[in-house]
């Protein structure tokens, strides 16, 4: 079991900038996407300021957000990277076993990193991990390099929306049809 202790806000502000993203799709009939709560089990709070300060997980977590793009299921997970390297230890394999059934279903599932070095934000297509999730499992790099990525998929800056990933998903599925 797993434990979860509170370092500070990690991956809150790039969660936030989805959820905001997400309310935007729904509320022009763009997507109905949901954030997966991951079910836990206190153990110490901060009763002043009404806090989980230590918990378990109840179980493995999948993917942080899922639901539908215009009657496409989609599923994906938010990563934030502070270097121009990011390591698979971030990702899991049972998340990664999901998302490869998720695909089998006909969903699409993919990764929305945020490379706070650089301030770019990244869709990585679950064909994009599934390569070097394989290469690592083959005895190669445990991680990529940001210069190894398509930079077709950097999410483009757009007014008003903070997170504009259906316009690369658009891509992502246009480039499975080829």
């Amino acid at each position: 079991m797993a434990t979860w202790n509170s370092r500070g806000l990690r991956g809150s502000t790039l969660e936030e900038m989805i959820n905001r993203t997400n309310e935007k799709y729904a509320d022009n009939g763009l997507a109905l996407i949901q954030k997966v709560p991951t079910p836990i089990t206190p153990i110490k709070m901060d009763k002043e300021q009404r806090q989980i300060t230590l918990a378990y997980f109840d179980q493995k977590s999948t993917v942080d957000y899922i639901g539908v793009v215009q009657g496409i299921p989609v599923c994906f997970d938010a990563k934030e990277c502070a270097q121009d390297t990011f390591s698979l230890q971030n990702i899991h394999e049972h998340q990664v076993e999901f998302m490869r059934r998720f695909e089998e279903q006909g969903g699409i599932a993919f990764f929305l990193i945020f490379y706070s070095n650089k301030d770019i934000l990244y869709y990585l297509p679950y064909e994009m991990l599934r390569f070097f999730w394989d290469r690592a499992k083959d005895g190669g790099r445990k991680s990529f390099r940001f210069e190894e990525l398509n930079p077709e998929y950097v999410l483009p800056k757009k007014h008003g929306i903070l997170v504009p990933y259906l316009d690369i998903l658009k891509k992502d599925l246009e480039d499975r049809e080829e």
